[in-house]
């Protein structure tokens, strides 16, 4: 499945119908008059958030989306039919924001929350609308209303309340598939990790919450260098982060400062986020070195570090206990 996280897109609702002129004329009825009746409302286009969905490709070539008009009013009084509203189906996580103005138009987290973005227009009036004792016999009617039209972005943030974050080979995705039934793609390269993946963590009893391997985070992420633009906007609905940082890394010290400077350069509240620096690959590294390091990173960063093998299993239980007791 191809990620696409954003989608910009241009909404237009349905024109309301118009209201007609028409006079009663029957051959058994005493009273004629005006009966021409007013025209239906213009579909509307609505948005429904769906815990099914992923990604946003769906909007990756559908660019321009309508909803259907209303119908013109009838005689005797009829009103015309209402056109069809246009439902939309997004993940939930689907910021969606105005792209003239920048403004927030809603926030779909929840499965099965609605946003109508687009309201149809009303639809015009019939000439009975204008009887009145001054005009019997009106041949007034209105057009109906133009629908709105958005231009938009959708923009997916995913929900998960632990991000793990870490330059590239820190091990995420292995960590994130041995906590969880989560089966990402992992090699011994960079940029292994392409999209973000998801896993559920449970609790001995049963509940747990969702964990995301943010990948492609490097020096100059923030700038957009790499692929961590495109991804650090995923950290902002976490509650903590798992900085994971290689232990067999040339300089694992230099990998956390990076880290860390990239969350305070990128802003929006990442750097105030609670994290849990963990260092990785243990089994790799001198027991007296691993110790050096450590301790050089609980001066630094002024919070304890765990250390833990991935691969070996071992520390994990530290780690979730950390976590729970944070959430």
């Amino acid at each position: 499945m191809q990620f696409i996280d954003q989608a910009n897109i241009i909404l237009k609702a349905g024109k309301g119908g118009n209201g007609i002129v028409s006079f009663r004329r029957e051959k058994f009825v005493p009273a004629g008059g005006p009966s021409g009746g007013n025209g239906g409302k213009g579909g509307s286009i609505i948005l429904i958030a769906d815990n099914n969905l992923q990604t946003l490709l769906d909007f990756k070539f559908n660019r321009e989306i309508f909803a259907k008009d209303g119908f013109k009013g009838g005689p005797n009084k009829r009103t015309g039919a209402s056109g069809e509203n246009t439902f939309l189906k997004v993940p939930c996580g689907t910021e969606v924001r105005d792209v003239n103005s920048g403004i927030i138009l809603g926030d779909l987290t929840e499965d099965k929350q609605i946003l109508t973005v687009a309201y149809g227009g009303k639809g015009g009036h019939g000439n009975a609308y204008y009887l009145s004792n001054q005009n019997r016999a009106p041949e007034s009617f209105t057009e109906g209303q133009e629908g709105e039209i958005w231009e938009v972005q959708l923009e997916l943030k995913l929900l998960a309340e632990v991000g793990i974050i870490g330059l590239p080979n820190a091990g995420k995705s292995t960590l994130i598939s041995v906590l969880s039934s989560a089966r990402p793609k992992i090699a011994n390269y960079p940029f292994t990790t392409l999209i973000p993946n998801l896993g559920v963590v449970r609790k001995a009893d049963g509940n747990g919450c969702l964990f995301a391997d943010i990948p492609g985070l490097i020096s100059g992420a923030a700038e957009g260098i790499g692929l961590g633009h495109d991804f650090l906007r995923h950290i902002q609905r976490t509650k903590i982060l798992i900085h994971l940082i290689d232990s067999i890394a040339e300089n694992p010290i230099h990998d956390y400062k990076i880290i860390e400077q990239e969350l305070k350069q990128y802003g929006k509240g990442l750097l105030d986020k609670r994290r849990i620096i963990v260092l990785n690959k243990k089994e790799l590294v001198d027991v007296n070195y691993l110790k050096t390091i450590t301790k050089k990173l609980e001066n630094l960063s002024k919070k304890k570090v765990l250390v833990i093998s991935s691969s070996l299993r071992e520390g994990l239980s530290s780690l979730l206990s950390e976590v729970w007791d944070q959430i």
